[in-house]
């Protein structure tokens, strides 16, 4: 009679345990893919980051090479209105937005050396070259900015 009694308290401890065990089964395989899901999530973030952000490089290089085109087309005198400056304007107006697309977009070591070739690009444009070429007064912040670009992007 006593083991009579015992069989459906079995049954029960083993339904019990039968079901913490699938219950935590299933539990640590939803924790483990959503660990994985997020992990994806945030490879699949970062990536788009970095590609968000040679794309800003990219387009501050554009503007680079525009406003650069612009000061070795500079003539010894220009008026507001004129056809170089028709030109300039614009393209001095693309490199400042690019400017500041560098500094919303990319890695913090980027800035300085983007705004100082902007700003010698400015120079460059704007006022009257004495003694230095263009290339000279241009290289070093082209330098400094292009490996800066390269060790915020790798």
């Amino acid at each position: 009679m006593a083991a009579d009694l015992w069989t459906p308290v079995a049954s029960m401890v083993g339904v019990v345990v039968g079901g913490a065990l699938t219950f935590l089964t299933q539990r640590t395989t939803q924790s483990a893919a959503d660990r994985a899901e997020e992990q994806r999530r945030a490879a699949a973030l970062a990536e788009e980051r970095r590609a968000e952000q040679i794309r800003t490089v990219l387009e501050f290089v554009r503007f680079t090479l525009e406003a650069e085109g612009v000061a070795h087309a500079r003539p010894s005198r220009w008026e507001v209105g004129d056809e170089w400056y028709l030109t300039a304007r614009p393209a001095m107006d693309g490199l400042r937005i690019a400017e500041h697309g560098i500094g919303l977009l990319c890695a913090p070591l980027l800035h300085a050396p983007a705004t100082a070739y902007a700003r010698a690009l400015n120079q460059a444009v704007w006022q009257e070259r004495a003694g230095e070429s263009l290339a000279d007064h241009l290289e070093p912040f082209k330098a400094e900015f292009l490996a800066a670009a390269r060790r915020s992007l790798s």
